[in-house]
């Protein structure tokens, strides 16, 4: 658990008072069951503050690290020159305007929450953790299989027998970084050992395959982290920036929509005028421009919000891991961050933009091409439909 300001506070020295209270961000225990998680800021001869910063809760002993990671994708590959024979476009109008060259889809019998599974499953072999020792799933998704939610599938998958909670984060293009906080919330909070998050999404379900200003952008994966409760000393999690924005909605969506029928009842049962009509969601519908503007101009804020929440520069940063939505949109932000480009982690051609997995999916192969090692410092960030954004400043290992 975090204070709203997406700062984790290191162990100080603490006076505890019985009581029970909320800090928007969650709950907070101050007694002394809880005290090896959260206490109640009451430093004695400490100097005065704020009493907005007097009620922030501080974090006594728990850390958290990411220790593993796994990547899976589907076997169907539709490059630039394969949709050029369907729209009107082309291999060059493509890879000028977006930096994508291929892009993998779900078809057949593919599965999302196999998909999902299998990135899951290579994240705890690399972290050497058995599917019994995971006591948390939370799988960040826009495309679940299931209205209900598609995470409850995953611990099936993965044969665990401890019956661990799993739930779907549903935040489409910033979903990786909201689950990468909940992860550290949950650890820090709730005392969970062993956390996946998950990053999956099959978003050419809801595509618009005549739209070639949208169908060229979106590829399906999943990519999934191990996040493990850790000593303070060792925490790989420094800081994060989190927002949403509804006015922005209407520039990048997928709404609601009742289906049109002929007759006097509706697909599922209804009488027309009476009853709700059964409903499905559109294809994605994008302003490419205003989302662009909108990310240029909020990420490169985000980043620098979280590195001065953690008390880095700049220059402390290893790697720039943003997510893959547009060449041009990651070369702006490293630009204005002023990251040179070959510290900047891009797959975006090999995938296009694969929503909440493109992050994980990015930093699976980095670590095992052994481009990331163990105590890197990188720079993340999420932005999507919502509109929401958000950042975080991590160590890998």
């Amino acid at each position: 658990m975090a204070n709203a300001s997406g700062l984790f506070y290191p162990p100080v020295p603490t006076q505890f008072s019985s009581s029970l209270g909320t800090y928007r961000s969650g709950f907070w225990f101050s007694d002394c069951v809880s005290r090896r998680t959260v206490c109640f800021c009451a430093n004695q001869g400490a100097e005065k503050v704020s009493p907005s910063e007097s009620r922030m809760p501080r974090f006594v002993s728990k850390g958290c690290k990411l220790v593993g990671c796994g990547s899976a994708l589907p076997s169907v590959q539709i490059s630039n020159d394969d949709l050029s024979k369907i729209i009107d476009t082309s291999d060059e109008w493509i890879s000028v305007r977006t930096g994508i060259r291929n892009r993998r889809i779900i078809s057949g019998k593919d599965s999302l929450t196999d998909l999902a599974a299998e990135a899951a499953r290579k994240a705890l072999e690399m972290s050497d953790v058995g599917p019994d020792d995971v006591d948390l799933i939370l799988l960040c998704t826009s495309t679940p299989e299931d209205l209900f939610g598609s995470a409850p599938q995953i611990p099936k998958a993965l044969g665990c027998k401890n019956n661990p909670l799993a739930y779907d984060i549903t935040a489409a293009c910033s979903g990786f970084i909201l689950g990468l906080v909940s992860a550290a919330c949950h650890i820090r909070g709730g005392g969970f050992k062993n956390v996946l998050v998950i990053g999956a999404d099959a978003l050419s379900r809801y595509v618009d395959w005549t739209d070639r200003g949208s169908c060229i952008l979106f590829g399906d994966a999943a990519g999934a982290v191990l996040v493990q409760a850790c000593d303070s000393e060792e925490d790989g999690l420094f800081a994060f920036d989190l927002h949403s924005d509804g006015e922005g909605q209407r520039h990048l969506k997928a709404a609601l929509e009742e289906n049109e029928t002929d007759g006097q009842f509706g697909t599922n049962g209804s009488v027309h005028g009476l009853l709700p009509k059964r409903s499905s969601y559109s294809s994605i519908q994008m302003n490419g421009k205003e989302v662009f503007r909108f990310a240029a101009r909020v990420v490169p804020q985000s980043i620098e919000l979280a590195l001065e929440k953690a008390d880095l520069a700049r220059s402390d940063i290893d790697w720039l891991l943003l997510h893959q939505a547009n060449q041009r949109i990651i070369d702006a932000v490293a630009s204005r961050l002023d990251v040179p480009s070959e510290r900047v982690i891009s797959n975006l051609a090999n995938y296009g933009n694969t929503s909440a997995a493109s992050i994980p999916l990015a930093l699976d192969e980095a670590v095992r091409c052994g481009k990331v090692k163990a105590g890197n410092i990188i720079a993340t960030a999420g932005f999507g439909a919502g509109l929401t954004w958000g950042s975080a400043i991590i160590r890998w290992g």
